[in-house]
Order: C-alpha cells, then sequence, then structure tokens
C-alpha cells in the first residue's frame, strides 16, 4: 500500500467530529474502550527480538552449537567446555544490551513529543498513544503528525513527508487531503481529523520506510562482518580438509567407523573449527557499545542506536545551525528602528503577529513590547516558511502587512549599504543582532497572490525589528575542542550572514564575513568548493542544509549536522551523525541519532570520547581474537595438507581462549582510551594478526614435527603445544596491552596466574589431560616459544610504525 492508497482509504471516512469542538470526554473514553486509541509502541531502540537473534541465533553460535552436541552425544563433555563459554557469551550480551535498551527506552519515554489534540472546545497537549480515532489533532510548524487523518483546515499548512514516501518537496495541504502519522508539519497551521490510530496508521505499518530506529553507519559492525562473512565461507571446505587428515591420521576411512576411532577425528576436527570462529569480538563489541550508551544515557545523552556511540568519533566535519545550538535557542526582543517614510499602524501589525497562534519564538518575543489593544480579524494570511523566510497578513482599510529576513522580502537593497534599509540591516547584523524588516503594501492580498505564496506589490519597508540571543556558555569551549581534534567546523542559519559571523566570532572563531548561501552553487561540486573554502553561512534554506551536508559527503568527510528547528531535519536525517537538542521539535528528534536531552552542547565531547574508547579498545580486543583466527585457520590448513593430527583436544584450546584471549579482553575493551580515531579499522588488527597468526600457527606444526620425530607421546605432544600456545598467547596480550599501567599489569599477571596453577593444581592437570612434555620435548617447545616471541615482538614493531604512518595521515588530510 502506498501513500496515495492511503489517501484514498482515509477519504473513505467522512468526519464526523466538529472541527472547532473536537471530541468530548465521553467520546474518547468510548473509543479507548472499543481499543481505538494510538497505542502502539515504535522501537525506539533495538527491539527485544533483534537483540536476541544478534547475541543467540547465529550462524557461529550454531556452529558451536551442533558441535557441542556432538561431543555430549560421544560421551566427550569435558571437550564440551567451549559450548558453555558460547552460551555464556550470548547470555552476557543479551543482557548488557537489555539493560542499555531499557536505559534508553525510559530516557525515550521521558522525553517523548507531545500531540495537540482539541476537546470540548479547548486545546490540550497529551502523549502520542492518548490520541483517538477522530480526534482533531492541531497542527502548527515544528509537529510531528501523531497518526493517519484527513485535513479539514488549513491556512498555508505544508508537511514533509520525505521520511514516509522518498518525496523530498513539503506538500501544500488543503481540506480532505491525508496527512500520514509520521510526517512533518513545516509551515502554516491546520485541523485535522484522526482516521486511523495504532498499528493501522501508515507509518507505523511501513515501519521499514517510517520507523524511528535503523542501521547508522558503523564501521565497526561493517568490519566485524566482513570478517565473519570470510570465516563462513572457509570453515566448510577447511572443516572437511581437516576431518579427511584426522581420519587419515586414525586408520583411513576403510576402518575407522569398525574399530570406533571416528570418535578422536571427530573431536579433533571440532576442536580445529570451534578455534577458528571468533565468537568473542562480536560479544565484546555489543558490551562496549551498550556500555557506552549506557554511560551516555546517566549524562542525559539519549543513543537512538548503540553503535551510534561510535560515529561521532569517525566525524571529521561537523556542522551547526546557530540557533538552539550555539545559542540558547531563547529570542529576546531587542528594539524597532524606523526607516524614513513611516507608516502608521506597525505597532498593532507587530501585535498582530506576536500574538497569532502559529506564532514562532522569534514573533513570539514581542508579546511583552507589543501587547494587542484590539483584536483585529485577518483578511488574508501567508504563514512563515523556513524556506521563504517571511509571513504576511492583510486586514481590511489597512493594506498588508510583511514581516520576515530583509534579504528575502527586499532582495540585495537589504544589503546595499547606500540604502537606508541596507544600512540599518549592515550595521545592526554586524553587532550581531538578528534581523526583520516590518514592510508595508497598500493593498490587500488577493486568493491568488495567497495561494501562490507572492509577496504584494508596492511593498517598501516602514522598520527594522531586532532581537537578542544568548549564547551558550559552553560553545566556545565546545568548539575549541572541535578544532584541537581536528574537526572542521561549519556554521549554518537561516539568519543574516553578518549576524552569524558576529556570532561566530562571540565563540572563539577566526572569521570575517559570512557566506551569503542566497549565492551558493546548486552544482555539487562547485557547493563543495565553497564549503571548503568558508566556515560560516547565512540565509541558508532546509533545502540548502541538505545539499551542504551531501557535499560535504561527496568529499569523503563523515559530517555530523546538530540542530533543534523543523528546518534541520532534512540535514540531520542525511548526516552520518544526526544531533537533535531535546528543546528541539519533535520531528527533528526522531530522526536524529543523538538528542542531548538538557541541551548541553558541551557533552558533545563526552560522546567523542565514549566513541573512541570503544574503536580503539575494539581494535586492541580484535587483534587478540584475529590473530587467534589467524593461527587456527593456517593450522586447519597445515595439519590438513600435512596430514598430521590435530596437536589440541578441545578443553585444552580452552584454556588458552579464555585466560589468554576471552577474559582480559572483557577488562581491556572497557578501559579508559582517549586515543584519536584513525580511518581504516580493520586493516590496522589486521596487519598485527596475521603474521603473529602465521608466525604461531609455524611455530606449533614445526613443533609438532619436531616432537615426533623425536618420538614423543600424543599426550605429551598436546601438553607441549599447549603450553607454547599459552605462553605466546599471554605475550601477545602483554604485548597489545602497553603501555602498561597498574590496571592492566593486573589483567596480565592475573591470567598469568591463573595459567601458573591450571597447569600446576593436581585437578586441573587431570582434567585438561596435561601430563610431562619430557625433556626433549622441554627442549623442543622452549626453543620454539622463544623463536615465536622474537618474531612477534618484530611483527609489533613494524605494526606501531604502520600506525603511526597512518596517523600521521590522517592528522595530515585533517
Amino acid at each position: 500500500m502506498n501513500a496515495g492508497d492511503a489517501v484514498a482509504d482515509a477519504t473513505d471516512r467522512s468526519p464526523k467530529v466538529d472541527p472547532a469542538i473536537g471530541l468530548t470526554a465521553a467520546q474518547v473514553a468510548e473509543r479507548k474502550t472499543d481499543d481505538r486509541d494510538n497505542a502502539y509502541v515504535a522501537d525506539t531502540s533495538r527491539s527485544v527480538g533483534s537483540i536476541v537473534r544478534a547475541n543467540v541465533f547465529t550462524l557461529f553460535n550454531g556452529i558451536v552449537g551442533g558441535c557441542f552436541l556432538i561431543l555430549l552425544l560421544v560421551g566427550r563433555w569435558q571437550d564440551a567446555l567451549f559450548g558453555l563459554a558460547a552460551f555464556a557469551n550470548a547470555i552476557i550480551g543479551t543482557v548488557q544490551e537489555f539493560r542499555a535498551k531499557s536505559a534508553l527506552d525510559k530516557l525515550a519515554l521521558l522525553n517523548a513529543a507531545q500531540a495537540r489534540v482539541r476537546r470540548d472546545g479547548i486545546e490540550v497537549e497529551i502523549a502520542p498513544v492518548e490520541v483517538v480515532q477522530d480526534d482533531v489533532l492541531v497542527l502548527r510548524a515544528g509537529d510531528q503528525v501523531a497518526a493517519d487523518a484527513v485535513v479539514v483546515t488549513s491556512r498555508g499548512l505544508q508537511i514533509d513527508e520525505s521520511m514516509l514516501t522518498g518525496e523530498a518537496d513539503a506538500v501544500d495541504k488543503k481540506p480532505s487531503d491525508e496527512a500520514l502519522s509520521g510526517s512533518v508539519v513545516v509551515g502554516g497551521e491546520g485541523d485535522a481529523i484522526v482516521t486511523r490510530v495504532g498499528a493501522d496508521s501508515y507509518a507505523n505499518r511501513f515501519q521499514g520506510e517510517a520507523k524511528r530506529f535503523s542501521l547508522v553507519s558503523s564501521e565497526l559492525r561493517s568490519s566485524l562482518n566482513r570478517v565473519l562473512k570470510w570465516v563462513s565461507w572457509g570453515i566448510g571446505p577447511i572443516g572437511l580438509l581437516v576431518l579427511n587428515a584426522q581420519v587419515m591420521v586414525t586408520g583411513g576411512w576403510a576402518t575407522i567407523f569398525g574399530e570406533g576411532r571416528w570418535v578422536q577425528a571427530v573431536v579433533n576436527t571440532i576442536a580445529s573449527l570451534t578455534a577458528m570462529i571468533p565468537l568473542g569480538l562480536v560479544l565484546m563489541t555489543s558490551i562496549a557499545f551498550a556500555v557506552g550508551a549506557a554511560k551516555l544515557a546517566a549524562k542525559q545523552v539519549l543513543v537512538n542506536e548503540l553503535p551510534a556511540v561510535e560515529g561521532l568519533a569517525r566525524v571529521d566535519v561537523i556542522c551547526l545551525d546557530k540557533t538552539g545550538t550555539l545559542t540558547v535557542g531563547e529570542i529576546a526582543y531587542d528594539d524597532v528602528h524606523a526607516l524614513p517614510g513611516e507608516v502608521g499602524g506597525w505597532r498593532d501589525a507587530l501585535a498582530w503577529y506576536a500574538a497569532a497562534p502559529d506564532a514562532n519564538a522569534t514573533a513570539r518575543s514581542l508579546r511583552e513590547a507589543y501587547p494587542v489593544h484590539e483584536t483585529r480579524a485577518a483578511v488574508r494570511t501567508i504563514p512563515f516558511s523556513s524556506a521563504r523566510k517571511w509571513s504576511a497578513v492583510s486586514f481590511d482599510g489597512d493594506g498588508t502587512w510583511v514581516l520576515g529576513a530583509p534579504e528575502m522580502v527586499f532582495g540585495d537593497d537589504a544589503t546595499d549599504a547606500a540604502s537606508d534599509l541596507g544600512a540599518q540591516v549592515v550595521t545592526l547584523a554586524s553587532r550581531g543582532l538578528r534581523t526583520l524588516v516590518l514592510g508595508h503594501a497598500p493593498t490587500v492580498l488577493s486568493e491568488e497572490d495567497a495561494d501562490a505564496e507572492h509577496l504584494p506589490a508596492r511593498l517598501r519597508p516602514i522598520a527594522v525589528v531586532t532581537f537578542r540571543e544568548q549564547v551558550r556558555d559552553d560553545a566556545a569551549q565546545t568548539l575549541a575542542y572541535f578544532r584541537a581534534q581536528g574537526v572542521g567546523v561549519r556554521i549554518i542559519s537561516g539568519d543574516n550572514p553578518r549576524t552569524v559571523a558576529a556570532i561566530a566570532r562571540e565563540v572563539g572563531l577566526d572569521v570575517a564575513e559570512g557566506y551569503d548561501a542566497r549565492t551558493l552553487p546548486t552544482d555539487q561540486e562547485a557547493m563543495a568548493a565553497v564549503l571548503e573554502a568558508h566556515t560560516v553561512f547565512g540565509r541558508v534554506t532546509p533545502e540548502q542544509k541538505k545539499d551542504m551536508v551531501v557535499a560535504l559527503q561527496s568529499r569523503g568527510h563523515t559530517v555530523a549536522m546538530t540542530g533543534d528547528g523543523v528546518n534541520d531535519a532534512l540535514a540531520i536525517k542525511t548526516a552520518d551523525m544526526g544531533i537533535a537538542m531535546n528543546s528541539g521539535a519533535a520531528a527533528t528528534k526522531a530522526v536524529a541519532r543523538i538528542v542531548l536531552l538538557d541541551g548541553r552542547f558541551s557533552h558533545l565531547p563526552d560522546v567523542v570520547a565514549e566513541g573512541r574508547q570503544v574503536i580503539a579498545n575494539i581494535e586492541r580486543v580484535s587483534m587478540l581474537f584475529l590473530t587467534k583466527t589467524v593461527y587456527a585457520t593456517g593450522l586447519a590448513l597445515l595439519f590438513g595438507l600435512l596430514v598430521l593430527e590435530f596437536p589440541f583436544l578441545p578443553r585444552q584450546l580452552s584454556i588458552t581462549d579464555g585466560l589468554t584471549i576471552g577474559i582480559p579482553a572483557f577488562f581491556l575493551a572497557l578501559m579508559p582510551n582517549a586515543r584519536r580515531y584513525i580511518p581504516g579499522f580493520l586493516r590496522r588488527p589486521l596487519s598485527f594478526a596475521i603474521p603473529s597468526g602465521i608466525v604461531v600457527a609455524l611455530t606449533l606444526t614445526g613443533y609438532t614435527l619436531v616432537a615426533q620425530s623425536l618420538g614423543v607421546g600424543v599426550d605429551e605432544l598436546r601438553t607441549g603445544a599447549t603450553i607454547i600456545l599459552a605462553v605466546v598467547g599471554i605475550w601477545v596480550l602483554a604485548i597489545l596491552s602497553r603501555p602498561l599501567n597498574r590496571y592492566k599489569v593486573l589483567v596480565v599477571g592475573g591470567m598469568f596466574i591463573a595459567l601458573t596453577a591450571i597447569f600446576t593444581v593436581p585437578l586441573s592437570v587431570q582434567f585438561f589431560a596435561l601430563v610431562d612434555p619430557g625433556r626433549e620435548a622441554a627442549y623442543a617447545l622452549t626453543a620454539f616459544t622463544i623463536g615465536a616471541i622474537g618474531a612477534i615482538e618484530i611483527v609489533r614493531i613494524f605494526h606501531i610504525r604502520f600506525v603511526r604512518r597512518a596517523l600521521r595521515t590522517a592528522t595530515a588530510h585533517a
């Protein structure tokens, strides 16, 4: 069903309610009793089902679970420890994400937008879930439509349905037109009667297009998925290769089933396959995201999707809307500056604008200075629009009054210092004051002009109205932080470029003039060039904000966009990382990845720090897991091709998996880490893991061949291989933990003590089938261990140089 079908379906219903009165309390109660209310819970974060699926029902959990069951069936429960570890991983990951989801959903519920309805003739604000069928929605600019409805009155009503239908342009709504749930009012006002609620509404039936929770771009997630895909491609054929080798070692296919030796072949194959799977890496990433989101929630930062924690750390350009972001968003009236040729009645005109039902924050700030002394009936109006930046009203016997941005109403005259209007605007804007012009035309707007939104003829300026904004006390410090981190800053506003530039200078930016977006090229490449050369932009339309984000992205930038107004919603939705203030429009918060609940701009460095910690720690942890995957794959290939018996029991691999990778990774993933983000996440871990894994695989293969030539028994060989892998594993852990601090020493030291206990405590020695490897095997394993450690140290030296070179390159490009 498409939007057109929805309109046709809705118009089949004729409104049964007087829009001027709305439903009565009794009618509301009746509809709630009949379940005709809007009680539908949309995902504001990851759903319960998706959390369980991501942590439990995965390909690799299926492989591990199948191997676990096979070992139980053949009576080798001692070798099935990895199954318990995988089960614990799934439980821990699920619980951590549930806890994060609970915290985020509570915050989302507490800060949910309200719906405005008319009941018993009175306008009231209620929670969207309280809306019932046939309610009269009172729609104004900035509102998000709470349920499907039919428009019954419209005064310049414009609705943006792009989040539902993909149509970029706002749609003019007339009586009998459909207003779809989830769409956004961007101009004018009107009333609409609800036709469909809850699960039946358009947005909720088409969650794939319209739901709030969607996947944000995540380099960590995409990189890990790539690794898992590689492993999934290789695990089948490699498994068959290993199985064939283990069967051949135990006597060949002709005799293996008759003598029952197939059990050991299966056990050896399972040991090889389970070692290849980096199960814990996915878990560590999920936990790091969940903990990061929970920590930010405690600081009043709502993360709409867990991987968004990572997002801001990757941003290299941040676009800031001036009003509500750099400033507190509270507009205060300053003064009126009359121009030559003043016409009487302008005070009454300002009073009407201030008291209008759809007055925005700027117009409302005039109420104290210009109270209404006599109610005036407007003959015709053109509501304010963020795109054209002016509004108009006509009165009988008093012509037409226009209030709006000087440049948008009077064009170049408003910036020409030689004209009376231009001289005033240039002077006042250069002081950081917001300027509007009040113009007058002697004629009343015709119906055609009102519908076409044309300015009246013979319009002339009467006065310049100025407003003050308070700069946020944390804005300068936060911008200084981003500049120090190499993040480019672009200030984008619909205000006069000189006003925006003055505010920018106040927060510490070194700018002389702002760029007038009315002259901004429409060609993407040309626009990108202008954006690279300038910092401050004024008179930007909502569509231009989105185009500016796209132009920056075309130059390879990762772009964040902050804002609070409905005119910021398109740009916030398009940006790689959308950030909204909680004081902003409901539509803007709905499409943002991050919402600053207390409106404190200074929280953004906290988000960056949390993202950097996640990325840097997961990079370190991934080197542990990927090294294991590489050496396990190498061992499987080498032992399969050389037809050697696999040198470990599954239970013996559990020792190194747990004490040199899994347990320490949990602590390392949550440690403080302020390293700056460097592009190319996967390349750096693999540049260490591949050569280190090859070293380990060759070391174990070489040891096995030497031990066999020395006549070392199977149990002694396995014990020697386990000792080599444990010592080398703990050394790799120590290398990747550098520079060591007290916390890291405790982690590495604790793992070393645990390994020592396993190899010395009789009960664990017996359980893990460990024996004295013998003198000759001891000499061999010592030599191979020292050689492996030396080779891995060399690998790490070159790896550090590689990372430093990447960091210098990233810094040079910043």
